[in-house]
Formats: structure tokens, C-alpha cells, sequence
């Protein structure tokens, strides 16, 4: 599952750290409390729209960078999972009936991609004729 506060805490870390700057200098110039910063830092506390406004003018940078770092970053999860899923259903060897609304389930609404599955591969049994004469 993906936590959000985790990966807001880690683009905001990532970029006072990128600034060489220190939980304290960023800390007061958003008027947050040190160990409050930290804990948004390492996705334990969730910051409000104007605490996330406040650290973002900190640091000098926009918000809408930020959330748009953080949105690539949830997608990417997402779409891990979504394969993650996927080979679930492979190595099940489900039916491909079965599989295709799996799959279709787990696609994106989007997407303009088809999944083909191999043939499956069947038995074939000796006719009575082949049988006798073998």
C-alpha cells in the first residue's frame, strides 16, 4: 500500500538535502518546530496544505514540483503493483478466460495495450483406430 506521507516526506527531504541545508535552517524559516519537520521528513506525520506551502517557500521551491514529483512516484508504485499482480496470475496458470478479465480489471483505463496470452496446450488423445494399430 502506498502511504503518501512517506513519499511527500522523502521529496521533501530529498530536495533541503540536495540544498545542503539542515532540518533546523529549514525549519525556521517555515516557522515549524525541528522535530515536527522530522517527522514529516520521515512519513510519520501527515503536514497540512499550508505547512507543505510554508516548507516549500523554505526551500525555495514550488509546491506544485513537489506534488508533481510525489504523483510520478505514487504511479510508479501503482504500476508495480499492477505487474506484481499480473505475474501473480501468470505463474497461476489461470485459464485464459479467466486470466484476460484479470487482466482487463488490472488495466489501466487508458491504456491501448492488449495482453496476448500463448495458446494453451492441450492433449491430444489417440483415436480407437491409432490405438489398434500402434
Amino acid at each position: 500500500m502506498v502511504l503518501l506521507r512517506r513519499i511527500i516526506g522523502e521529496a521533501l527531504r530529498n530536495r533541503r538535502r540536495a540544498q545542503k541545508r539542515t532540518l533546523r535552517d529549514v525549519s525556521t524559516a517555515a516557522n515549524v518546530s525541528l522535530g515536527y519537520l522530522s517527522e514529516i521528513e520521515r512519513g510519520h506525520k501527515e503536514a497540512s496544505s499550508e505547512l507543505l506551502a510554508a516548507i516549500c517557500h523554505a526551500l525555495d521551491t514550488r509546491l506544485s514540483d513537489v506534488l508533481g514529483e510525489v504523483s510520478r512516484t505514487v504511479a510508479g508504485v501503482e504500476d508495480a503493483q499492477r505487474l506484481d499482480k499480473l505475474r501473480e496470475v501468470r505463474r497461476a496458470r489461470l485459464s485464459p478466460v479467466r486470466s484476460d478479465a484479470i487482466v482487463t480489471a488490472l488495466r489501466p483505463r487508458n491504456a491501448a495495450t492488449r495482453v496476448t496470452h500463448p495458446p494453451q496446450r492441450r492433449e491430444r488423445h489417440a483415436s480407437p483406430e491409432a490405438r489398434v494399430a500402434a
